[in-house]
């Protein structure tokens, strides 16, 4: 073992939470160094082609909004892009985009090799050496010693993996790549609780062995919508996905060999995600369902590999050959990467603070998968969060928290730290109480502010913030004041669109609220609107139409922060508090939370037991004043 260096920030591991822990660190001034097991493999996708969808789309706009690096690597390197959800409200709306998988690694690759205080190195971490449960250095298998301050484990799903492909097993991690097999072990000597998860992918098909004539074509959207605030027009030509289904003769073959299933044969240990099951899972769980839909998604432009979406396994070779072959289109189909299940080793997250630091061991911080969560989305929501607090821990700074009512990014965190998760946890908007205030569009307008004052936030980025905030302000204050008149021209304005006519004069701002007048609309009868870019128009229209329901959502969060401020010492010893039950000083006791709303959250903990602490907590306090 020899001495390698010092670091202020050392990440473990260069997935989707690395890249982004550690441009964070590195972009707040701190040395940092990324050790991952192989270069090739930096923000790998060794799954779904894609970033965003429903409510993942969220969470890459806030971290680009913090000053993140997905939502800018995107937009650099999509194949094609859509808005989902359209037919609903702007809370749900998400974005996705398909992305050319090599060119999306080469681009966060070289944005990270180019990073001013970073440091990039191919190799194994086997063991954290800890004294005084605080961080201060690591090993690794080429026999380097790195001491640092602080560190972010985002290990993902390479720790003690193994691959599952029918009653073949083997110690792999995903995509043919090395496991990590050692670190674990340092894990659980230094007291943290593992477990074990797992995951999978379908198949990769030769793009020429495909019938698409069979498939209904599923184009990107006309207008090209940006993940990242800083990106202006990024049109480009698309390449298509396809749709096509599964036939009653795939549930047939699933179904005849489902006794050489490893899910079902008991040698798969570990649990599986609920909302992304594999293709024989859902033919058991759903036997009433006569199709599935399948999706077909390029891999790349370069590429003849096209991602079958729907239709993840852990089947034999031989079986999924079968299945695979007769869906509409793929019956010639001829697999380049047969499709498989991984087990890995994960901790339990309410391990952690809400800092994503670890509640036992100063200094020492987790994200990603290793939290027990799935995609590369959320991966790159808790990346961002602990390489900003390890940051700001080496600073000696107070750490940057993101409640429930800033972002879908401390829903995540908070839904993970303070209930746990039993399976790899995976975003919704139905998780967020407050979605109607923390939509994809206004992510900017929430976060920015936040992560200029940390000193992750360029300048740059941050004039062109203000710059789009006073845009907003303006346009809605200028449509506050115009008065229409009840003339026939904005009568029969309304009668066009199917709206009620007006008798008396009816401000703008009123007009646009109804549902079915829109904003864009009203340019007819609205002659002096400035020329304004389309994402200021859509906000403005947004933040008009809801303003009632905003403002309730409002209220709310006021009541929820009254409970998020009320903090409970660290060193409070639950064991001391008559009247709360065994089960909830069980739990808070394990949890440690941080304030009341925290604890009001915890599993277990009734509202009786909130109000015996809250007790509790004024008399320290009136101790403590006299």
């Amino acid at each position: 073992m020899y001495f390698a260096g010092s670091y202020d920030v050392i990440v473990v591991g260069a997935g989707h939470a690395g890249c982004e822990a550690a441009l964070a660190a590195a972009r707040m001034g701190c040395k940092t160094l990324c050790i991952t097991l192989n270069l090739d493999s930096i923000a790998m996708m060794p799954c779904n082609p894609s970033i965003g969808g429903t409510a993942k789309g969220h969470l890459v706009r806030e971290v680009d909004a913090l000053g993140g690096q997905m939502g800018i690597a995107i937009d650099n390197t999509y194949l094609q892009s859509r808005m989902l959800n359209t037919a609903k409200g702007p809370a749900v709306q998400s974005l996705r985009a398909q992305a050319d998988k090599k060119r999306y690694q080469e681009y966060m690759k070289h944005v990270l090799e180019t990073q001013e205080n970073l440091t990039l190195k191919q190799d194994e971490v086997i063991e954290l050496d800890v004294k005084d449960n605080r961080i201060v250095g690591l090993k690794t298998k080429n026999g380097a010693y790195f001491e640092c301050k602080t560190a972010v484990i985002t290990t993902g799903t390479y720790l003690k993996s193994r691959i599952i492909i029918g009653d073949v097993s083997y110690n792999g991690g995903p995509n043919g790549l090395f496991p990590a097999n050692e670190l674990s072990d340092s894990l659980k000597a230094l007291g943290i609780s593992l477990r074990r998860f797992k995951t999978g992918t379908p198949a990769r098909i030769n793009r020429r062995s495909i019938d698409f004539s069979k498939m209904i074509i599923q184009p990107g959207d006309e207008r090209v919508i940006p993940f990242s605030f800083m990106s202006d027009n990024i049109d480009r030509v698309q390449i298509p996905c396809y749709l096509t289904y599964t036939t009653e003769e795939t549930h047939k073959i699933i179904r005849e060999n489902l006794h050489r299933s490893p899910l079902f044969t008991g040698d798969i240990e570990g649990v599986g995600p609920r909302y992304c099951p594999s293709i024989e899972d859902k033919i058991v769980k759903f036997p009433d369902k006569e199709r599935h839909q399948i999706f077909v998604e390029p891999e790349g432009e370069n590429t003849e590999e096209m991602y079958i979406q729907g239709m993840s396994s852990s089947m034999p070779e031989d079986v999924q050959i079968k299945f695979y072959r007769s869906i509409p289109g793929l019956e010639n189909a001829e697999i380049m990467r047969t499709a498989y299940a991984i087990e890995y080793d994960c901790i339990d997250p309410q391990q952690l603070k809400l800092s994503l630091e670890l509640k036992f061991i100063e200094g020492l911080f987790f994200a990603g998968q290793i939290n027990g969560t799935s995609g590369y989305e959320e991966a790159a929501a808790q990346g961002i969060i602990a390489g900003i607090n390890a940051a700001l821990k080496v600073k000696n700074k107070e750490p940057l928290i993101l409640d429930r009512s800033d972002a879908y990014i401390g829903v995540l965190i908070d839904d993970l730290v303070t209930k746990g998760t039993n399976e790899p946890y995976r975003m919704m908007t139905s998780r967020a109480e407050y979605r109607l205030l923390l939509r994809q569009d206004n992510a900017d307008l929430r976060l920015t502010e936040k992560g200029y004052k940390v000193g992750l936030v360029t300048e740059e980025r941050y004039q062109r913030y203000l710059k789009r905030k006073k845009a907003i302000e303006q346009e809605i204050e200028r449509v506050k004041k115009i008065v229409l008149p009840p003339s026939e021209e904005v009568n029969d304005f309304l009668r066009r669109n199917n709206s009620s006519e007006i008798k008396s004069g009816i401000h703008l701002y009123d007009l646009i609220k109804r549902p079915e007048i829109s904003y864009e609309a009203t340019k007819e009868i609205d002659k002096d609107r400035p020329d304004i870019p389309f994402d200021v128009a859509r906000e403005v229209e947004n933040q008009i139409k809801y303003d009632g329901y905003i403002q309730k959502q409002m209220q709310q969060v006021e009541q929820f922060k009254k409970l998020e401020q009320k903090r409970i010492p660290e060193d409070i010893d639950y064991n001391d508090i008559q009247g709360l039950r065994i089960e909830a000083r069980q739990k808070l006791s394990k949890i440690r939370p941080q304030n009341i709303g925290q604890a009001s959250r915890i599993s277990g903990v009734s509202p009786a037991d909130i109000s015996v602490l809250l007790i509790y907590l004024e008399q320290l306090r009136r101790k403590k004043g006299e």
